[in-house]
């Protein structure tokens, strides 16, 4: 019997940069990238292994009183996770920049291993030669002030996503707490400066990421903007009561604006139980994606796995176990056809959509 050929992934969301970033030295950090053995969930190496074409590749700036203990808060039964204040313009300005940076190392280092793509077409064309598709987004827009200035020169930079906001407030608006169980109707939407944004976002086709915004700056999104809806890396909520997740109305305005959702693999955002640990089946991801094709149609779903942010199923492990992750979905009865949407057509279609051609 033969194996099943390998399907190629684009994926929604990593905090690969960060992981980078944090190794305090921009040199070990593309080396770590490049030539692997240093832990995390991507590099080139388990990208390669896992058939990891591309994918976003997110920038976020976290906040010194934001201990990496929120982790294990998230272990328990039920938890509201203390988020921080709004971080300073200068400081989310410095790390957006440094990780940027790294990005550019990356791919200057990587002699044509890895390209950042700024279209549709320079996606396609990085699969074709087999180098890794990167594509620049920046997870809470604290590195933006009022005045949008740095979003155009982040454009130019190559900047084609953005979410408004992490989990804790911006100027722009406020997120969705780590908060279980819980509505994600937790406060209130947008402000005008985030209105703004999004009108901004809009002209210049970048993609305006849902996943962490609360339920009502979701709907002052869908309101505003004439792009399809895209929420990056987020789950169902009627299968796992997390603030994080979406509900089924926001899901069936997803769909209606022909737009997309990519599949946290994060354990919180999975499990019934809403616990942070590794102990958790892969079948709880295949739960929230029969939910999710049932709501959205399989045209309107991907993957978003937040590797290199969050804990994810032991048995998948990091990239280089998206084979398994996909042959669980084959045994599970999706067909290949239907796993390529999922893994990486539907993304590249919804990128067309919003960016053009």
């Amino acid at each position: 019997m033969t194996n099943a050929p390998q399907i190629p992934v684009f994926d929604g969301h990593n905090d690969t940069l960060l992981r980078l970033h944090q190794r305090g030295d921009a040199d070990r950090g593309v080396h770590a990238f490049l030539e692997g053995g240093f832990g995390g969930h991507v590099d080139l190496a388990k990208a390669r292994a896992g058939g990891l074409v591309g994918g976003l590749f997110a920038i976020f700036t976290p906040s010194r009183d934001l201990g990496a203990d929120y982790i294990e808060l998230m272990r328990s039964a039920r938890y509201d996770v203390p988020l921080p204040e709004k971080l300073p313009l200068g400081e989310a300005q410095a790390a957006v920049l440094a990780m940027t940076s790294i990005l550019l190392r990356i791919v200057r280092a990587s002699a044509g291993a890895v390209a950042i793509c700024r279209s549709a077409a320079e996606i396609h064309a990085a699969m074709e030669r087999n180098a890794l598709a990167a594509v620049l987004h920046i997870e809470g827009a604290e590195a933006i002030g009022p005045d949008l200035d740095a979003l155009h020169v982040l454009h130019a930079a190559g900047l084609r996503s953005l979410g408004p906001v992490w989990s804790r407030p911006t100027i722009f608006g406020h997120g969705a707490p780590f908060r279980f169980p819980s509505s994600p109707d937790t406060g209130p939407g947008l402000t005008e400066a985030g209105l703004r944004l999004v009108r901004e976002c809009d002209a210049l086709r970048i993609v305006v990421d849902l996943s962490h915004l609360n339920e009502a700056g979701f709907w002052d999104v869908a309101k505003l903007s004439t792009r399809p809806l895209v929420a990056t890396h987020s789950n169902a909520h009627a299968l796992t009561p997390h603030a994080r997740n979406l509900t089924d109305a926001q899901l069936d305005a997803i769909r209606d604006s022909g737009g997309l959702v990519g599949l946290n693999f994060a354990t919180c955002f999975l499990r019934e139980d809403g616990r942070m640990t590794a102990d958790t089946p892969l079948d709880t991801m295949t739960r929230h994606l029969d939910h999710l094709i049932g709501r959205l149609g399989v045209e309107h779903v991907g993957f978003g796995s937040d590797f290199d942010g969050a804990i994810v199923p032991g048995p998948l492990g990091d990239a280089s176990g998206l084979p398994r992750l996909i042959a669980h979905l084959r045994a599970h009865g999706y067909d290949d056809a239907t796993l390529e949407k999922i893994a990486w057509r539907n993304w590249l279609a919804v990128l067309e959509r919003i960016w053009g051609a």
